[in-house]
């Protein structure tokens, strides 16, 4: 009878082995990338992250990085994952802020919060949560992978000595920013990182603004503009997102989801640490290369961000899901304000 007993036992115990490894099958997820992988910061986090997951999962979710224009054009993300033509992409929300001018909030904000703020508002507040309140009835999930600090604010081949030097410029431009600038009568487009050197090369465009000093010098804009602007008044900090197919996501076993947000988490916290530490280094090397750096005066950076108040309040009343997130940043950071002002020295 013991036997008997133990050997149903056994069954009962091997039955639920098999059953568990039978319902997390294994899961291959093709992620294509805005960034190329060799780009400082911005790619190499995607293919860090992919390495994590794989590492981590020990085989039961493969990642496959992929470079812009390797499956599909380093833009066309959203659209794609949204109706599955790929599992996942790598990128940030400003970059399809025409879908929904919400999403802009998501990546970075004119004047807003650095690093530290903006992920406590979105893994803390309620950022995360209303950025899926726009992704999922699109076929969406997404949630913040990686952050870098403050970027430059631009590259020109002349001196800006005023802000009527401005007018007339065609510059690349991202995001919520790209709306001042326009506003000090900048000729604004959005191009992706690939397309910035050749543009600027041409002549297509006249200046470019693109991320951190480290990032634009691997991308080689110090050879072509000599005039290197701070301080990124237009991205204190900017957050990159994994976008998943919501179908591929729900089918995920609450374990396999984990995994993907814990590698997540740990590669905004290396990226963000890398970025500090590799700027200064970057700054020396170019003005070596004969780059000068400049920073906006006061008064003009009081200009700018009375535009971008005004730019806000435009949107806001114009589109209720930003006026929604809109007004929930800003109430967090009122009460941020109290700790931070107390707290810090700067």
């Amino acid at each position: 009878m013991k036997r008997t007993s133990r050997a149903i036992t056994s069954a009962v115990i091997l039955a639920g082995v098999v059953a568990t490894t039978a319902y997390a099958e294994k899961i291959k997820i093709n992620m294509p990338s805005t960034f190329a992988g060799s780009l400082t910061q911005l790619g190499t986090a995607g293919v860090r992250f992919a390495d994590t997951v794989n590492l981590t999962s020990g085989g039961d979710i493969e990642v496959k990085f992929y470079d812009p224009n390797a499956l599909i054009p380093p833009l066309e993300i959203y659209d794609n994952v949204s109706t599955g033509a790929v599992d996942a992409g790598w990128s940030t929300s400003g970059y399809w802020g025409s879908k929904n001018s919400a999403l802009n909030l998501f990546a970075a904000v004119p004047f807003g919060p650095g690093p530290g703020e903006y992920l406590a508002w979105m893994w803390n507040g309620d950022g995360e949560k209303l950025m899926n309140e726009l992704y999922h009835p699109v076929g969406i999930h997404g949630q913040v992978c990686g952050i870098v600090s403050p970027e430059t604010s631009g590259w020109f081949k002349e001196e800006i000595n005023s802000a009527e030097d401005l007018a007339g410029l065609k510059m690349r431009f991202y995001g919520l920013g790209a709306l001042v600038m326009q506003k000090m009568g900048v000729d604004t487009q959005l191009l992706a990182g690939g397309d910035i050197y050749p543009a600027l090369e041409r002549g297509t465009i006249d200046a470019t603004e693109f991320s951190m000093p480290a990032i634009d010098q691997n991308l080689g804009f110090y050879n072509l503009a000599k005039h290197n602007y701070f301080p990124g008044w237009h991205q204190q900090s900017t957050i990159q997102e994994l976008l998943v197919n919501k179908d591929v996501w729900d089918g995920m076993t609450d374990q396999q989801r984990a995994i993907v947000t814990t590698a997540c988490r740990a590669t905004v916290a290396t990226r963000l640490a890398e970025g500090e530490a590799i700027q200064g280094k970057a700054l020396l090397e170019m003005r070596a290369e004969g780059v000068t750096t400049h920073r906006w005066p006061d008064e003009f950076l009081d200009t700018l961000k009375a535009e971008w108040n005004g730019i806000a309040i435009e949107m806001a009343a114009e589109n209720p899901d930003f006026a929604k997130v809109w007004e929930n940043l800003q109430a967090f950071r009122a009460d941020y304000k109290v700790w931070k002002d107390l707290a810090y020295l700067d």
